[in-house]
């Protein structure tokens, strides 16, 4: 198993004035740790199950530039980008520049998007919930086939785009498409239809999420095999890392469901020693998964 760090939060004890340079002492200790991907929320103003809205919050692309110059390893993504917050040609060109400029270790995380307050507050598209998701489904397709260099006009029924060229493109072979969530009739099924990965909540309802994504592969004729299952995961050391063993036996668990990476958030990401306790024993524990 993989492990991913999920940077959801920059209300750090040295406030804004140092947050660059804490953020890049954070993203090169996670990175030489061995994490294998590392992600920020494509969020605005913080969200409420971490913290008021007025917290600090980076838009998500120009701190993703920045985590690949702070990088050398690490696949770099959104968990994950709201489809009505950018036109999916300038998401693609952002994705893929990302992608160019960290050597190849970009993935675009996608979902239809929820908070309602921060895009009505900034003035952002938020569109019913059907046509955020008739928009996610088109934004897959355009991505997509601007990622793998099919230049073809889109006729959508929400997006017009007379070419779909991006150069340079990507470095990739093929650019990761991760789609969050668990919805059942549209997102899962989205997964089946695009996506190389899923993102689910690792709550007691996970397995028959698992179930639920067999059967649309199943019925659109994809390998279930082949997408890659990723799980939410909050790590909490504990004051010492006196939680190492419980976090591994719980990584053993999701490892059983057929989870290859545990991706989620860290107590006090800013204290860079904790990383320590990954590259020694977290890390080489979850690889023998």
């Amino acid at each position: 198993m993989k492990l991913g760090l999920h940077i959801s939060s920059f209300t750090w004890p040295e406030g804004a004035p140092r947050l660059g340079a804490v953020l890049g002492e954070v993203a090169a200790a996670a990175d030489e740790a061995g994490f294998e991907r590392i992600s920020v929320m494509d969020h605005l103003w913080q969200i409420g199950v971490i913290g008021p809205p007025e917290q600090e919050m980076l838009e998500a692309y120009t701190a993703l530039g920045f985590l690949a110059a702070h990088t050398r390893r690490a696949k770099l993504l959104t968990l994950v980008t709201g489809v009505v917050y950018r036109e999916p040609g300038l998401l693609a060109k952002a994705v893929t520049t990302l992608d160019v400029l960290s050597g190849g270790r970009a993935m675009l995380g996608i979902g239809a998007a929820w908070n309602e307050e921060e895009a009505l507050g900034l003035g952002l598209p938020f569109p019913p919930t059907a046509e955020r998701f008739e928009r996610l489904e088109e934004a897959l397709q355009i991505c997509r086939r601007m990622f793998d260099g099919d230049e073809t006009a889109h006729e959508g029924r929400h997006y017009r785009l007379g070419r779909l060229l991006n150069s340079p493109p990507p470095v990739s072979r093929r650019v990761p498409i991760l789609i969050g969530g668990g919805g059942e009739k549209k997102t899962l099924l989205f997964v089946a239809k695009y996506a190389d990965a899923c993102n689910l909540f690792g709550g007691p309802d996970v397995q028959h999420k698992l179930d639920v994504l067999q059967r649309h592969c199943a019925a659109v004729g994809r390998d279930y095999a082949e997408i890659e299952k990723t799980v939410l995961y909050n790590f909490d050391l504990g004051e010492k890392g006196e939680r190492v063993g419980e976090i591994i036996d719980d990584l053993r668990r999701l490892a059983g469901l057929g989870f290859t990476v545990a991706h989620g958030s860290l107590r006090n990401a800013w204290d860079v020693d904790q990383y320590e306790i990954f590259k020694n024993e977290l890390i080489p524990a979850a690889e023998a998964l």
